[in-house]
């Protein structure tokens, strides 16, 4: 997969926030900004309620990071990745932190003075660099390609261990478990399909059943 993905429309806005678990009006104050507050995945507005899949992914990285204080603070970060590397969302691009970008991602952070709480890697003594947990934590959900820029290739949104995953060459984006939308096995399931029907149904272990039902649950919640 090239960068050219990246820029591929996949969700409209409300889709993106229920997989992402994140308000709607986050998320479109993340893409667009509202009032004084500046975009962070978008350079600059444009009014499009429609989400590609590299704003997908870097909002399930701004996701990790909301903590106390405003993401705005990693805006000048963003745009200096951006300019530095010429992409447009460095953090589904870069294989963020592991690549050689990882200094300059350290350097940049450093040079606009972005709080402890905020920060992506850090460095603990010389020439040894430390992912935040934060970036831990996303890095654990995304599979980028090799060749670089490495673009994010899937997501899986419960964690590697979990065979649910966001592809989006398969099923238009849609969560699956082995091609199967999560979605339908969940609608099965509530309905009062057995576990062990669905499996056989459509060739799933018990336990791919019951990761695609108790995901879309959470996603209910």
């Amino acid at each position: 997969m090239s960068v050219v993905m990246l820029s591929r429309e996949m969700y409209d806005v409300a889709e993106a926030a229920r997989l992402l678990r994140v308000p709607r009006e986050t998320l479109m104050r993340w893409l667009d900004g509202r009032g004084r507050y500046e975009p962070v995945i978008r350079p600059a507005p444009t009014g499009s309620r429609d989400v590609t899949w590299g704003e997908f992914v870097e909002a399930g990285f701004l996701r990790e990071y909301r903590q106390r204080r405003s993401l705005q603070l990693l805006r000048p970060v963003v745009a200096r990745l951006r300019q530095e590397f010429d992409v447009m969302h460095p953090f589904a691009a870069l294989r963020p932190f592991v690549g050689p970008g990882k200094n300059s991602t350290l350097r940049l952070q450093q040079e606009e003075d972005l709080p402890d709480e905020l920060a992506v890697i850090y460095e603990i003594t010389s020439g040894q660099l430390v992912l935040a947990p934060a970036a831990v934590r996303f890095m654990e959900r995304v599979d980028f390609a090799d060749v670089e820029p490495g673009a994010a290739l899937r997501l899986f949104p419960a964690g590697k261990h979990s065979p649910v995953v966001i592809d989006p060459e398969y099923s238009f984006g849609s969560p699956t478990v082995k091609g199967i939308r999560t979605e339908v096995i969940a609608e099965l399931a509530e309905a009062g399909e057995m576990i062990d029907e669905l499996a056989h149904d459509y060739s799933l272990s018990k336990g791919d059943v019951k990761a695609a039902v108790s995901y879309e649950r959470r996603l209910a919640a």
